[in-house]
């Protein structure tokens, strides 16, 4: 049985040390190694350091570790973790590759530098360890030329997307003397433990996502020349619009590095012909951008530049910047008001004015060159699809696009406006199929070769939409389904807009004890949406409390209350999956679960002080639970510190920046789970729950011991400073005096054991108390309509 239990990483600039950063993230130790400098810097000498000095030597790789901790988004889930980063470099430190599973080379992209490593890593690794290639583009098999027999059979191409932490997509490259197990083993193990979304990529100039998002990038820069759109105006329409990322087209460009594009565009260039070349050659005022160094975010201008507040777009034709634009047009307008994707895209490219002219004229060439490229850069359409939607971002890959925008009609436009389209996309529609994709009673196929064969999934994913439609569900109202996972499991589902807690999702977690009570082994509570939950229904308690509806608002918290309290000592087991944005009442339906099982990427946080109120539905008590809990009961035990870190992290409204930190901050527990791949989340979350329940037993009410009246004027201490020193305002000051309260556990002596209920009650009133403050249902109205925060 293979295992990978430690790594080198050759290269340490940002996507070596990034690589590095997600291998320590999910506790693989790492050697990271660099060349050794020719020269002192300024401060080395001044240190009377030599070249010969260690932290010299390794001064590449350290100085990429450091990094790390500056570089944002953040490339370790935990600041933690760099210590199983492991400093060194290419002439000292070889010798220690003989204890890597797997050495991932990530050096400058040139094929004989690349050799050079090689051929050194061939002396040193163990005979069966696996070496990779974090190549963009260089022929694998080029790579492998001169090597050993055993050096070739475990040699292949790894092409992680950066950052490598937040990006899906891996591409997986084997070369002809590749052991198809090697290659099986790197599929399953970047899916199960790196989190990855794995695709097959043949070894062909830049794979497949650079091949074709390079391809669409140069095409769309060409149509705005072409078209004389601004930089703005393309923007405007090729972001979220038509399911690509917020940065659009220019912005991902200045994010990416002009210079690091150019690189990827000409590395197809110099290998393909014919009007393919023609695309793939860069317009010369990008050209004069990279040497007049405007390479985008790295360097403070490219295709954009801020001037203070504004944001201002480059003109290609002067290289002069100017107001940034938008497109307006009526087809854009029209597209907003679909819900569906194929709605919206339909409405666009088939419209008839300079919106629709634009995304018509970028969008038809990606569908010819995509169906052109099935068979020579993947094997089938849905890894092209993938590898689009994984590594650029993309809502849809293009042949679930053309799906959506319907195959024979835009197959008709694409012929009388000259296209050449493949012959095989031709016969599908000859042979009566009108779409790349079909589903037959949940299940997902592609077309292949003729027919249609089931789309490839992991046992591991689970996609709740699919399985609606082949199981139905248990129950449903306005705001959540109980659904069937099988097995015994039930999952109970908020489908409510952005899955905000209100009175029907109350309603359904108390059906669902009573339901899985009596019929299940135990419950996971999950879904599929953009954010777990970004807590209650605002908007409704906003408006309660400004008709005086103060009776109405403390019935739904009491009731939200009693559910929370219902899930914790219900006889069965619940597992909480939370993941993204898990906020206020979304931490508070996790907090009370047996188990949480987390997607790495979850940021969770009790954030009520932000809109002017505290945590209502159990969240203070919980928090403080967990807290207590987690420490060893001792002889220097202090309850006041378990109080002063709860007040500190819902006083600041602290968000994990990853499930990693949301452990650092006890908003997850020691033995709760965390899921690198966010695919598997809820099938990780069943299996918990399975387990759980061979030896269930219902946890036991038990009283909590709180510091009391002494506790409170502690905790008041620090905000009254801070109130005196400017850093909060009066207001401020109200809301973490009833913070306080509610965590000392009002006015009893120091020690006193309370029960949960008592607590809950402090909870409520003083949420109650807030929400009738005209300045706190300011800063919920603010939060509604402007999405940030109000200091008043």
């Amino acid at each position: 049985m293979r295992h990978i239990q430690k790594a080198a990483v050759i290269g340490s600039g940002v996507m070596g040390s990034g690589i590095a950063a997600h291998l320590a993230n999910i506790g693989i130790p790492s050697l990271l190694l660099d060349i050794v400098p020719s020269e002192l810097t300024e401060a080395e000498q001044a240190k009377g350091l030599t070249l010969e000095s260690p932290q010299v030597r390794n001064r590449l790789s350290q100085g990429a570790v450091q990094k790390l901790f500056k570089q944002k988004p953040a490339p370790l889930s935990s600041k933690s973790n760099a210590a199983l980063i492991t400093a060194g470099n290419l002439d000292d430190h070889m010798e220690q590759l003989a204890e890597a599973d797997w050495i991932i080379e990530v050096v400058v992209e040139n094929l004989e530098v690349k050799k050079k490593v090689f051929e050194k890593v061939d002396q040193y690794r163990k005979p069966g360890s696996i070496v990779s290639s974090n190549t963009s583009g260089i022929s694998i098999e080029a790579m492998t030329e001169g090597r050993s027999e055993d050096f070739q059979k475990h040699f292949l191409g790894t092409h992680f997307f950066n950052p490598p932490r937040y990006l899906k997509l891996l591409e997986v490259i084997p070369a002809q003397s590749t052991d198809p197990e090697v290659v099986q083993f790197m599929k399953t193990f970047g899916e199960d433990t790196l989190g990855k979304g794995v695709v097959f990529a043949k070894d062909t100039p830049n794979f497949i996502a650079n091949r074709i998002g390079t391809y669409g990038l140069l095409v769309t820069v060409k149509e705005m020349l072409k078209g004389g759109y601004s930089v703005g105006e393309v923007d405007s329409v090729t972001g979220p619009l038509i399911g690509r990322p917020k940065s659009a087209t220019f912005r991902t460009l200045d994010v990416v590095g002009l210079d690091t594009f150019i690189h990827v565009a000409k590395n197809v260039y110099d290998q393909v012909d014919g009007q393919e070349k023609e695309v793939f050659e860069v317009p010369d005022f990008m050209l004069k951008m990279r040497d007049k160094g405007w390479l985008g975010s790295k360097s403070g201008q490219g295709f954009f530049k801020k001037e203070g507040k504004a944001i201002l777009q480059l003109n290609p034709e002067t290289l002069e910047y100017e107001e940034r634009g938008k497109l307006k047009a009526a087809s854009v307008e029209m597209a907003k008001q679909e819900k569906g994707f194929s709605g919206k895209m339909k409405t666009l490219v088939y419209g008839k004015d300079r919106a629709s002219e634009l995304l018509w004229s970028i969008l038809a060439p990606v569908l010819v060159y995509s169906a052109e490229l099935t068979g020579e850069i993947a094997d089938n359409i849905t890894d092209i699809d993938q590898a689009m939607k994984w590594g650029f971002g993309w809502d849809k890959g293009p042949f679930e696009t053309w799906d959506a925008i319907g195959v024979a009609k835009s197959v008709e436009r694409l012929k009388a406006e000259g296209y050449t389209v493949p012959e095989w996309v031709e016969k599908m529609i000859a042979d009566g199929h009108d779409s790349f994709y079909k589903e037959e009673n949940g299940d997902l196929f592609f077309y292949h070769n003729g027919e249609y064969q089931p789309v490839e999934v992991n046992e591991k994913v689970i996609d709740l939409k699919r399985l609606k439609k082949k199981k139905g569900v248990i129950k449903k109202n306005a705001g959540a389904s109980l659904i069937d996972l099988g097995d015994g499991v039930a999952l109970l589902e908020f489908t409510s807009p952005n899955n905000a807690i209100g009175m029907d999702i109350t309603q359904m977690i108390n059906f669902a004890v009573d339901e899985v009570s009596k019929n299940y082994k135990g419950l996971v509570i999950g879904n599929q949406g953009k954010n777990f939950c970004v807590g209650a229904n605002l908007a409704m308690i906003l408006m309660e409390a400004q008709d005086d509806n103060i009776f109405e608002i403390d019935m739904v918290v009491k009731h939200f209350q009693q559910a929370m309290m219902k899930l914790k000592y219900s006889s069965f087991p619940v597992v909480a999956a939370p993941f993204g944005m898990t906020l206020g009442g979304g931490t508070e339906v996790c907090l009370p679960a047996d188990h949480i099982q987390a997607s790495a990427e979850t940021y969770m946080g009790l954030v009520e002080v932000g809109v002017g109120l505290i945590p209502g539905g159990g969240g203070n008590k919980e928090l403080y639970l967990n807290y207590y809990n987690s420490l060893p009961k001792g002889v220097d035990f202090d309850l006041q510190k378990v109080a002063n870190k709860v007040f500190e992290t819902i006083a600041m409204a602290k968000v994990s920046t990853s499930a990693a930190e949301a452990r650092d901050n006890n908003f997850l527990s020691a033995s709760d789970g965390i899921s690198v791949n966010g695919d598997h989340l809820i099938y990780d979350a069943k299996q918990a729950v399975l387990h759980l329940a061979e030896n269930y037993t219902a946890p036991v009410k038990r009283k909590v011991p709180v510091t009391g009246e002494p506790g409170y004027a502690t905790l008041l201490l620090g905000a009254q400073s801070m109130y005196q020193s400017g850093f909060i305002s009066e207001h401020d000051l109200k809301i973490a005096k009833k913070l306080a309260y509610v965590i000392a556990g009002g006015k009893v002596p120091y020690g006193t054991e309370v029960d949960e209920e008592y607590l809950l009650q402090l909870e409520r009133e003083a949420f109650l108390s807030l929400i009738e403050q005209p300045k706190s249902q300011q800063r919920m109205q603010h939060m509604l309509v402007k999405g940030k925060p109000l200091r008043n």
